[in-house]
Parts: C-alpha cells; sequence; structure tokens
C-alpha cells in the first residue's frame, strides 16, 4: 500500500505541475459546460415574424397581440402586400410569416371557420417544427378566448397536455444531465490516455520498470488518479446543473454516485487501454479522440438510439455512455430507483471489468 501510495502521489505531482495538464482538466470542461449548456438548446425563442394583415379589425388586432405578445415571436416587418412576403423569407429577415385574409374577421362574426395563412421558412425543418407549434398553441388559446367573449360554445372535446417529468418543455433539463457524462469521460479518457504514453515519451517508463512494482500496482496507481479527478468533475458539473442550470435532481444521490463510479471504471479501462498501446502522446490523444467522437454521437445524448439503423443499434450495447446518459436523465428526471436502472449498471460494470482486463494484458505485452 505505501508503494501503491507513493505511485498515486507521483502521479497526481505530475499532473498538477504540468501547466498544460492542468489547464486540460480544468479549463475545457467549465468552458463547455456553459457552451453546451447555454447554447445546446432546442428550444426557439424571439423567432422574427411578418405580418400580412387584410383584415384591419379587432379580431385581428387581437390575434396579432397573442403573437407579439408572445416570448416565443418578435415582429421584424409589416407587409403591405403578397409580393413582400417572398424577398422577406429569401432573406431569412422572417422565419415566419403570419397572413390574416380579408374575410378573417366577417368569418369569426359569422361562426364560420376563419382562414389564417402561416408561411415557414422550411430550409431548417427541425426549427420550422417547433415554430409552428408554437403558432398553433398560440392559436388555440385565442379560439378559446374569443369563444369565451362572444357567447360562443367551445369545442365538446378538447385536449389538454401535460408532459411528464418536463412540464415546462425545457430542452435544457433533457440536455444539461447528459453533459454530466459528456464531460467525465472527456476528461477522465484525456488523463488516463495520456498516463503511460507520457511515461515512455519522457523516458521514465525503463525507470518503472525497474522498480519493485508488480504491472498490476503500476496500473492501480494509473487508474486511480483519473477516478478522483473524474469523481471531482462529475460533482463539480453535479452541482452546476442543480444550482446554476435549475435542473431538478429528483432521483437518488447515492444511485446517480453508483453509476458514476461504475462509468469511471469503464472509461478508465478504455483510456488505459488506449495508453498502453500509444508510444507518444500524441498518439494516445488521437486515440483518446478517436473514441470519445462515436462514443458521444452513439450514447443518445442528442439523437434518440431508436431512431439509428439496427446494425449502429447493435453497436452502442458497447457504449458505455450509452448506458451513462439512461442513469443520468432517469436519476435527475424521473426519481428512478435502483431496482430499474439495474439493466443500465451492470453492462457498465462488465465493461468496466473487460477493458481494465485488456489494458493490463496490453501493458504486460508492451513491456516485454
Amino acid at each position: 500500500m505505501a508503494r501503491l501510495l507513493a505511485l498515486i502521489v507521483k502521479e497526481f505531482q505530475v499532473l498538477l505541475k504540468d501547466p498544460r495538464s492542468r489547464f486540460v482538466i480544468i479549463g475545457p470542461p467549465l468552458i463547455q459546460l456553459i457552451v453546451f449548456g447555454y447554447a445546446a438548446t432546442y428550444d426557439v425563442t424571439e423567432v422574427p415574424i411578418g405580418v400580412y394583415n387584410e383584415s384591419p379589425g379587432e379580431a385581428s388586432r387581437d390575434l396579432i397581440a397573442h403573437f407579439t405578445g408572445s416570448p416565443n415571436f418578435q415582429q421584424v416587418a409589416t407587409i403591405a402586400q403578397a409580393g413582400e412576403i417572398g424577398p422577406l423569407l429569401e432573406g431569412q429577415v422572417a422565419l415566419l410569416v403570419l397572413h390574416v385574409g380579408p374575410r378573417f374577421e366577417r368569418s369569426l362574426s359569422q361562426g364560420t371557420p376563419a382562414r389564417l395563412q402561416v408561411i415557414l421558412d422550411g430550409r431548417n425543418s427541425n426549427t420550422a417544427l417547433i415554430t409552428l407549434g408554437y403558432a398553433q398553441t398560440i392559436l388555440k388559446k385565442f379560439n378559446a378566448q374569443w369563444a369565451r367573449q362572444h357567447g360562443l360554445p367551445e369545442p365538446p372535446a378538447r385536449l389538454e397536455v401535460r408532459s411528464w417529468f418536463n412540464p415546462n418543455l425545457q430542452s435544457r433539463w433533457f440536455i444539461v444531465p447528459g453533459i454530466v457524462g459528456l464531460l467525465t469521460l472527456v476528461v477522465t479518457m484525456l488523463v488516463t490516455a495520456l498516463s503511460v504514453a507520457r511515461e515512455r515519451e519522457q523516458g521514465t517508463f525503463d525507470q518503472l520498470l525497474v522498480t519493485p512494482y508488480h504491472p498490476w500496482e503500476i496500473l492501480i496507481g494509473k487508474a486511480i488518479p483519473g477516478f478522483i479527478i473524474g469523481t471531482l468533475e462529475a460533482t463539480l458539473i453535479i452541482l452546476a446543473t442543480v444550482y446554476w442550470f435549475q435542473v431538478p435532481l429528483q432521483g437518488n444521490v447515492a444511485t446517480l454516485y453508483l453509476g458514476v463510479l461504475l462509468f469511471l471504471l469503464s472509461a478508465i479501462g478504455v483510456g488505459l487501454m488506449i495508453s498502453s498501446l500509444s508510444l507518444t502522446q500524441q498518439q494516445g490523444l488521437l486515440g483518446a479522440f478517436l473514441f470519445l467522437v462515436p462514443a458521444i454521437i452513439l450514447s443518445g445524448f442528442s439523437t434518440p438510439i431508436a431512431n439509428m439503423p439496427p446494425l449502429i443499434q447493435k453497436l452502442t450495447l458497447l457504449n458505455p455512455m450509452r448506458y451513462f446518459i439512461v442513469i443520468l436523465r432517469s436519476v435527475f428526471l424521473q426519481d428512478a430507483p435502483f431496482a430499474l436502472l439495474v439493466n443500465q449498471m451492470w453492462p457498465l460494470a462488465g465493461i468496466g471489468l473487460v477493458t481494465l482486463a485488456l489494458a493490463a494484458w496490453l501493458f504486460r505485452q508492451r513491456m516485454y
């Protein structure tokens, strides 16, 4: 234990004394947390709209006020004739044009369907669909308010929508918990993937071999600093998620941290495998990013795994981040108990044990 503790202390000294290593551990995670937390969102606010109103009456003005008073829309143009619509959308001055026809007021007064046209810029289909949903919500509220004010019967059946786990449909609640896994993986992989490669590049690897350390002691001494740093990074990001980004942590903290520890076990195993194969730090860095990019894309962080081709879905079963993303979002938003997350926990433990065993085998092979 004394020899092992000395090696762990030596690893921390190497990491913390090197300015570049300190920056890798502290700087990028904080920058990425801020960038992802604020920039990575599916919410659409202040959509620029143009208004073409051919019905100068109270009803049309009330409807337009519903749109301009919403935080999702911002009126940037008033259109006087139909020929102005095309250039407005083509130049991306407005993403939506609200066209109120000349018979809108009369149709409402007569109790007949009043037609309303919404013209969307469909070049970004995702934004267009979200914007259309906002417009339909505002129109539904306008219809109900008009019916009450004029004593008209409301529709016999109305759809009342309630979102479970995320009542206000804030995409930040979905994205930011995933960032905990993303940044924890990045930092842990970089720390462990460069550990053995750094010894080889600096010429101290041979000195390690002539010490009384066994290969498994060297590997543990390389793994524990990454384990501690990864846990601290995850804790920092979890605290920022709860107290800075105001994402509710509904579940049990012990269940969450069990998932964190199992995830770190698998990430460290992959990192040490890469480091055992690398002769230089540059090779270790390239190997780490070669793993990180597909791991993030195939984790379900931004796109559902269920929408991927069947073969790709099977490949994701080898990705530890796939399971950790489920654990994070389930604990944060669903208050999922440990029993429901066992199916996500044991694959992480299995991946961690297999990768650590492979890392030990590769390390021994490269020693002799």
